[in-house]
């Protein structure tokens, strides 16, 4: 919703936008612009956005963010429409058995924090585990005070601005312990500094970042010690030679944070790594080794084990 247009919905498939209100005449198409006091009305009827410009609704998954101009007024309104998925996880469910850390990477709105949630719930309830969910904009556990049947029996820790995630992170594991943290959205390096500490420890994290693929958190200064961080090496004459490449050469520098990463290119196409190996391949120009997670037309899991990544 933004003032002075249409409303419209937007959908994933061909058609993905589509408008609320008739259109068919400029008078009737001028009447059915948005107006302020419809935005004023909506924004009174979901409560205060928080410093991030966030605001959820109570007992449910939605997501309602606010667009403000310079004087700081709501002109703009995105309703994410949140829904829990049973079932959206058993593309990787085996790899929750493992105990290891895994990161998602996708697109905004490929199903990441979807994601999030059914693995809270998995772990939770049918593995047995002591979930600790770390909500900064409360997506994943949904609006108010007691989290949504969704996330199972998952504990969750409200984060009060963003900034401050990586604090909640830490003080997860030094209170509450857990056997699993749930982060979403890992963006800065206070955030890769503690989920590198806190798998020092031993707890399993399941996190997500933005990026479509795990090239691109290597190539992220702020992202990549996520995946063991980059470093410059300089070998010995006799050592490129042995290797038969350049002196100067970039390896990783320290095991990953994150021992899988599951690229997730479509919502029924993912693709699984073992971090440790693809992020030495990736630096040494090569393609990795992955694993083809994807749905058929029955939706049935097809699992295509270590191909050539494309």
């Amino acid at each position: 919703m933004d003032l002075g247009r249409l409303p419209e919905a937007c959908y994933l498939g061909e058609s993905s936008r589509q408008y609320l209100r008739d259109t068919e005449s400029l008078e009737i198409k001028r009447i059915s612009q948005v107006s302020m006091k419809e935005l004023e009305y909506a924004q009174n009827a979901v409560g205060e956005f928080g410093e991030d410009n966030r605001t959820g609704i109570e007992g449910t998954l939605h997501r309602i963010s606010a667009i403000r101009n310079r004087e700081g007024k709501v002109v703009g309104l995105t309703c994410r429409v949140g829904r829990a998925i049973r079932g959206h996880i058993d593309m990787v469910q085996d790899l929750l058995q493992y105990g290891k850390s895994i990161l998602f990477v996708g697109r905004p709105g490929v199903g990441k924090t979807t994601v999030m949630r059914e693995i809270a719930r998995v772990l939770s309830e049918e593995l047995q585990k002591r979930v600790v969910i770390v909500d900064t904009s409360n997506e994943i556990g949904g609006g108010g005070d007691v989290p949504h049947p969704a996330i199972g029996g998952a504990r969750r820790l409200h984060v009060l601005e963003p900034l401050m995630q990586h604090r909640v992170v830490i003080e997860a594991v030094e209170n509450h312990m857990p056997e699993v943290i749930i982060v979403d959205e890992i963006g800065t390096e206070a955030d890769v500094n503690a989920c590198r500490s806190i798998a020092e420890r031993g707890v399993m994290l399941v996190g997500t970042a933005h990026g479509e693929r795990l090239k691109n958190i290597v190539e992220n200064p702020t992202l990549c010690d996520l995946i063991g961080g980059v470093e410059t090496v300089i070998l010995g004459d006799q050592e490129a030679r042995t290797r038969k490449c350049r002196k100067t050469i970039l390896e990783r520098k320290a095991p990953p944070t994150f021992p899988f990463c599951v690229e997730m290119r479509k919502r029924h196409y993912w693709v699984t790594h073992r971090t440790d190996r693809s992020v030495d391949l990736l630096l040494q120009g090569k393609k990795p080794l992955v694993e083809v997670r994807r749905r058929d037309k029955q939706f049935k899991v097809v699992i295509e084990r270590w191909k050539m990544e494309d």
